[in-house]
This record gives C-alpha cells, structure tokens and sequence, in this order.
C-alpha cells in the first residue's frame, strides 16, 4: 500500500486548466514521517494544479498553527504558521527532484504524490527558534521564567563605572588633540 495515499493526485483524467485541492494536516502527518517535534498540529492546505498539456504547476498554500515547546521555559503554546511553495512538474525520461522548483517525473506517470513536498514545506516554516508570545510581552507567569530571573547576575553601578584599562589609553588620543 502506498504511503499517504490521500496526498497523491491523479492528473490524467483532469482537464486542462486549473483545479483546487483541500487538505486538512494533522500531528499524524508529521508522525508519519518520524517528526515529533510538534504536540499538534491544524493546519490548512490549498493546492492548485494547473495542468498543461507538456507539463504541470503546483501552488501549494498552507495557514495554521502547530503546538511547539518554548525554547525557553518548555511552555507549550500554538505557533502560527504559514507557508508557500511553487513547482513545475515536467515529464522526462526517468524521476529527478534535485531542483527545488522543477520536479520531473516519467512520461507514463498518472499521479503526483506531494506528501513528501508538504512535510519540507511546513517543517521549514516554522522558525528555529520557538519563544512563547507571553515571554516577550513578559505576561507568562512560569516557575522556569522567576528562577532564571532570580539567578541572572546583578549589575551594580560599581561595574557601570569601571572601565578596561586596555581602553584607556585610546580614550586620550581623543582629548590630546
């Protein structure tokens, strides 16, 4: 049985012109491909094909949100997500997807599974780096948020005022004029 069956399209009985696709992508998708970084996920796909008579374009539009960990405090909260991806499917002698944006695919092929270009889609478009909006508002009250306040080191006016002696030095080029 063929993986994620559901995300392949058949092109060959489609007219040409252009055709809607909708997709509704779940934490299920992403665990399929192993990934297990996001708690859910609720995530709209629209993908328009237009079909060509020597080739096909993909536009594929995703909106939603996944539930990530904070980097910071290990809150979990929904982070928005959206992204965008452009493709020309051509046909060729034999399966090449080295070009991020032409994918060639054997003359006898009847359907295109896109599964594989959704999941590097919408994993690239979350950021790297997953800090909870409350934590820079500064409204999310978090024991891991007071104990990495508590032990931030002080600045007291003694350290504003003491200066690198290495400095000095080049401070006086400056008035010696």
């Amino acid at each position: 049985m063929e993986k994620h069956k559901e995300y392949s399209i058949p092109f060959s009985g489609l007219k040409q012109g252009k055709h809607q696709f909708d997709y509704k992508v779940d934490n299920s998708f992403f665990e399929s491909f192993g990934y297990r970084e996001f708690n859910d996920a609720a995530i709209d796909l629209v993908v328009l094909l237009n079909r060509m008579s020597t080739m096909l374009e993909l536009e594929m539009h995703a909106e939603g949100t996944v539930n990530v960990d904070c980097d910071l405090t290990n809150e979990p909260f929904d982070q928005p997500v959206s992204g965008t991806m452009e493709l020309v499917v051509k046909f060729g002698e034999e399966y090449n997807d080295e070009d991020d944006e032409i994918l060639i695919i054997p003359h006898g092929e009847h359907q295109i599974n896109i599964a594989q270009l959704i999941y590097e889609m919408l994993v690239l478009a979350v950021p790297q780096k997953r800090v909870h909006p409350g934590v820079l508002d500064g409204s999310l009250e978090s024991e891991v948020l007071k104990r990495l306040d508590e032990l931030q080191p002080k600045e007291t006016k003694k350290d504003q005022d003491k200066t690198d002696p290495r400095w000095d030095a080049l401070k006086n080029l400056l008035t010696d004029k």
